[in-house]
């Protein structure tokens, strides 16, 4: 492939302009192409304004554009790949009318059915780093300011990751909230929460940008990516960052989404590196809300969870972001026990201890998330590991 002479055609292509808001992936058939025109496109990007709007997202080997698919068609004959860079919401359902200011430490309905409280004596996810992909985090909330480690904003490099919308301090919250004097806890009270700021105020963000969060996450040694976000379209693009984290050993959690859809779930949930959540009401039934279909790994509660919002405060809210981050949380207290546990037995682990859904009509496959049940599914597969290696040293 000529490098030379597919920067000299970006360059023309990005002086031109294009339509307000289109923005393309573009990826290489051949990942050594890819590796050397983004070495090539770095030594550029510095000597003209024009290429500096090529972003380059190298967890995929690729780059991102403000330009329309079909300007970039002559992409192709460099063996490029083009793929729309489609706008995603976070996964959330209507937010009940209930916000109040902190007044006494309590332990929400989630964190107590998932029987985590009784896991605290042994673990409180401490020294895990869970990256947080979503709308930025209230710093200054009392409920989260002993959780809270470097970040990252991708839509202001030269900002802090503020949230400026309240579901990623909800969802920080739910993880990792805890306050001595009052206040809430959550379910890993001890996990390193490193918000990764990917959404703007109205709770959506570009494909890229997500890859790029996930990209950020791998670099700086997360073991989890909590993605309380849905599409409905599959990306490839962000496929083959979720499969890079996989094989780096991250693992990724994502929401079902919100469309009480049956027989499909968003991405990226319906890939099947990741942990795939539903969510549960209070009762242990499946929300009404939530997607369902057997690519569902675990489900956890979701409906009506009171958590940390903006401004010193709390709100109550539902949504199979809120059923994720429970996930996340759990899988914080079993890492700080077992931190060299790859994705794929995490998510054997948690798939082996779910609690059947108990009650009628239940649908089969993926059963509720149990904290207790998940330490001792761990703990018997490490005993059952360390006995064949005995025998194979003797």
């Amino acid at each position: 492939m000529d490098t030379s002479a597919l920067l000299r055609l970006l360059r023309r292509l990005l002086a031109g302009g294009g339509e307000h808001g289109a923005r393309t992936i573009v990826r290489f058939a051949r990942h050594e192409d890819g590796r050397r025109f983004l070495a090539k496109l770095a030594a550029r990007r510095s000597s003209g304004a024009a290429l500096r709007a090529a972003r380059p997202i190298r967890v995929i080997g690729g780059f991102s554009l403000p330009l329309p698919v079909a300007s970039l068609i002559p992409l192709l004959g460099y063996g490029c790949v083009l793929e729309e860079d489609r706008s995603v919401q976070i996964s959330r359902a209507l937010p009940r009318p209930f916000v109040r200011a902190d007044s006494k430490m309590d332990i929400p309905w989630g964190v107590r059915r998932i029987r985590a409280p009784q896991a605290w004596s042994r673990t409180t996810g401490q020294r895990v780093k869970v990256g947080v992909i979503d709308t930025g985090v209230d710093f200054g909330h009392p409920d989260l300011r002993h959780a809270l480690s470097r970040g990252i904003n991708l839509l202001q490099r030269a900002s802090l990751p503020h949230d400026d919308n309240g579901h990623g301090t909800h969802i920080a919250g739910i993880i990792s909230a805890a306050n001595a004097s009052r206040g809430m806890i959550g379910v890993a009270p001890r996990t390193e929460i490193h918000p990764v700021k990917a959404f703007d105020t109205d709770g959506s963000a570009y494909v890229s940008d997500i890859i790029l969060g996930i990209e950020w996450c791998v670099h700086h040694g997360m073991d989890i990516v909590n993605m309380s976000f849905g599409m409905p379209n599959r990306s490839e693009a962000l496929l083959k960052a979720v499969e890079s984290a996989h094989r780096a050993g991250v693992l990724i959690v994502a929401s079902s989404g919100n469309d009480g859809r049956k027989g499909r779930i968003d991405f990226p949930a319906g890939f099947g590196r990741t942990v795939a959540v539903g969510a549960l009401d209070r009762r242990g039934r499946i929300a009404r809300f939530t997607n369902r279909s057997a690519a569902i790994d675990i489900y956890a509660p979701g409906a009506k969870v009171e958590s940390a919002w903006p401004n010193a405060r709390r709100r109550v809210m539902s949504g199979t972001s809120m059923a994720t981050s429970h996930v996340t949380g759990a899988v914080a207290l079993l890492l700080a026990l077992r931190p060299g546990l790859s994705p794929g037995r995490i998510k054997d682990i948690l798939r082996r201890s779910a609690k059947p859904l108990g009650y009628d009509k239940a649908p089969q496959g993926a059963g509720e998330l149990d904290v207790l049940r998940m330490l001792e599914v761990a703990g018997e597969s490490s005993a059952g590991v360390s006995g064949i290696a005995a025998r194979n040293k003797d």
